[in-house]
C-alpha cells in the first residue's frame, strides 16, 4: 500500500525510524495518544494509523484529549473528528485552568505546571484504558528548542527522550515524532483536513515567554545557516560524555585517556560510562 503523497511518506519514515531506534512500540501495544487538537497530536495519531495498517506487528491506538476547562475550547470538534475516522476517543474534562490561576503569580508562566497536570491526568487515564504506552506529539523542534532551553536557563544539559519510563516505572511515555520537524507535522496535519484548534489558554502564543524566543532565535539563526537546527538535533544523538564537565561522568582513568596508543585494555575497559549515569 503506497503512501498518499510525498509528504506522507517522508514523515511516515521519519517515525518509523525513531520507532526503531528508540522500541516505541511492540507486538500487542495499546498507544495512548494525548490529543489535544493542535497540529503535532492530530499529525501523530494520523500517522500512528497510517502505520499501524501497514505495520507487520499488531498494535492499537486509542486518543485522549484533557480538556484544561478554558472557555471556547473545542473538545467537540476533537471528538467527532476522531468518530469520523473510527479511532477510539475519550474526553476528560478538567479544571486545571482554574488550578494554574489559583497558585501561580500573574508573572508567572504556566506551561510546565500545566505540563505536569496534564501529564498526571494522561497517567491515570493510561490505566483507565488499559494502555501500555502514552505517545505525545513533541516533534525535533521541540526537542531542540529543549536543550536549548534547559542549558540557557536551567542549568542543564538535557532534551526530551524518545523513550521515557515514569518514576514508579509504571508507565512508558513515548514520542514517535521525535525526528520530525514542526513545519512538516503543520503542514501533514492541514493535508489531512484536519481542524486545528487552540487550547485556549490566555498564555498561548505569548511571545515573551523562554521557548518563544529561543524559537526566534533558532529562526534567525537558520537563516544565515540553513541546517543549523539538524545539526543540533544530531549531536543530541552524538553525546561524547568525558568532553563534558559533569565529575558524575568522570572516572580516574578518565585522567589518562590521552595517554597514547599504549594505553591498557584494562584500563580503557574501566573508562566506560555506566549506561545508567547517562540517563540521569
Amino acid at each position: 500500500m503506497a503512501y498518499r503523497t510525498p509528504l506522507e511518506s517522508r514523515i511516515a519514515k521519519k517515525t518509523t525510524k525513531a520507532i526503531s531506534d528508540f522500541g516505541l512500540i511492540e507486538d500487542g501495544d495499546r498507544i495512548m495518544i494525548g490529543l489535544s487538537g493542535g497540529k503535532d497530536s492530530w499529525a501523530l495519531i494520523q500517522i500512528l494509523d497510517v502505520l499501524r495498517r501497514r505495520a507487520p506487528i499488531d498494535f492499537s491506538l486509542v486518543a485522549v484529549n484533557v480538556d484544561s476547562g478554558y472557555d471556547g475550547y473545542q473538545h467537540e470538534l476533537v471528538r467527532q473528528t476522531c468518530a469520523d475516522r473510527g479511532w477510539e476517543f475519550h474526553h476528560v474534562p478538567t479544571s486545571i485552568g482554574d488550578t494554574i490561576d489559583a497558585v501561580l503569580d500573574a508573572d508567572d508562566t504556566p506551561c510546565s505546571l500545566c505540563a505536569r497536570l496534564r501529564r498526571g491526568v494522561l497517567y491515570r487515564m493510561a490505566t483507565e484504558v488499559g494502555a501500555t504506552k502514552i505517545a505525545l506529539g513533541h516533534h525535533a523542534d521541540d526537542v531542540v528548542e529543549t536543550l536549548l532551553l534547559n542549558a540557557f536557563f536551567a542549568g542543564s544539559l538535557k532534551a526530551m527522550p524518545a523513550r521515557l519510563v515514569s518514576d514508579n516505572g509504571r508507565y512508558v511515555v513515548i514520542r514517535p515524532l521525535a525526528y520530525v520537524w514542526e513545519e512538516e507535522a503543520r503542514a501533514y496535519a492541514k493535508a489531512c483536513e484536519l481542524p486545528i484548534i487552540g487550547c485556549c489558554c490566555p498564555a498561548c502564543g505569548d511571545l515573551s515567554l523562554q521557548r518563544q524566543r529561543i524559537k526566534r532565535l533558532l529562526m534567525e539563526l537558520e537563516r544565515e545557516h540553513p541546517d543549523l537546527k539538524s545539526s543540533i538535533l544530531k549531536s543530541i544523538g552524538n553525546v561524547q560524555p568525558r568532553h563534558l564537565l559533569d565529575r558524575r561522568l568522570t572516572t580516574s582513568a578518565d585522567e589518562s585517556s590521552d595517554a597514547g596508543p599504549n594505553t591498557s585494555s584494562a584500563n580503557s575497559a574501566s573508562r566506560v560510562i555506566p549506561l545508567a549515569a547517562l540517563r540521569r
